[in-house]
């Protein structure tokens, strides 16, 4: 694609060049953010093997990939289409996410039903105040290896987790605390990331969409003067002004990635873009 792409495909090309070099660069801190969504897609599995081959030293993502990577360790998602009748879904008790279809009993059900063992299990230990990604590592060491949790705690890779309460499992940690002593300290977050950055000679990022997720990383990035390297996979508009449709070049002028550094902005579907990339990765 690099050699003989064009447009888009030679996009994709380059970004396999600067996550080589980023991977290869040892002084490199490296971040993977993403959002919830591409979780409910076979694209988990290309985001499990990267972090079981630790590719990254810090996941940043949303509430919703917990509730999909918890959820698809029990229950099973099924095919469906962007053009079912969700009246008739609903009825039913189906949840469509795209062409995804997700039963009631394989989402919701089971996500309460293992957060409230899970959580009253923690209590008992002692662990009364945790920061997002010590959470996620008591859940990922309580899965299977088919999980992104179990490989995040195996190799004691930090996923933070900013939105928390967004999802079914942070409402289920909301619900356990009224009555609970467990606490979040998403300060404690912060702190580990500014730490890392402020710590660290060089950084990169692949970043899938946009939102609260990017925006963590590109934020904390500006303190040590910008990512050295940069890959946006994204389907958004930048004529808009949002976040998720901003352009790596849109973050230099804010000083969140290097003016020499390299970067690639890829507009397409993570879920078709994403295996590419790692299928060609050295």
């Amino acid at each position: 694609m690099n050699e003989s792409g064009g447009f888009t495909a030679k996009k994709v090309g380059e970004s396999v060049e600067i996550l080589n070099d980023m991977f290869n660069d040892k002084d490199s801190l490296n971040f993977l953010s993403f959002p919830a969504d591409i979780i409910a897609t076979g694209t988990r599995g290309i985001i499990r093997d990267m972090v079981k081959e630790k590719k990254f030293d810090i996941i940043i993502t949303t509430c919703g990939m917990l509730d999909h990577d918890i959820a698809r360790s029990f229950k099973d998602y099924y095919h469906g289409t962007f053009d079912a009748d969700d009246t008739e879904l609903h009825k039913q008790g189906i949840n469509r996410l795209g062409n995804i279809f997700v039963p009631n009993e394989s989402y919701g059900i089971v996500i309460e039903e293992k957060m409230l063992q899970w959580l009253k299990e923690i209590e008992k230990e002692g662990k009364t105040n945790l920061s997002t990604y010590e959470l996620c590592w008591e859940i990922g060491k309580r899965l299977k290896e088919d999980s992104i949790l179990y490989w995040a705690w195996k190799n004691q890779i930090p996923i933070v987790i900013p939105g928390i309460t967004d999802g079914a499992v942070g409402y289920q940690i909301w619900m356990f605390s009224q009555d609970h002593k467990l606490k979040i300290d998403v300060l404690k977050d912060e702190k580990l990331i500014s730490d890392k950055v402020w710590n660290t000679k060089k950084s990169g990022a692949l970043m899938i969409g946009g939102g609260i997720s990017k925006h963590h990383v590109i934020w904390h990035n500006q303190f040590k003067k910008g990512l050295d390297y940069a890959v946006y996979i994204t389907t958004a508009v930048e004529h808009d002004g949002s976040l998720s449709g901003a352009r790596t070049r849109e973050a230099i002028s804010w000083g969140k990635i290097k003016e020499k550094a390299k970067h690639i902005t890829v507009e397409g579907d993570a879920t078709i873009i994403l295996p590419i990339i790692y299928a060609a990765l050295k």
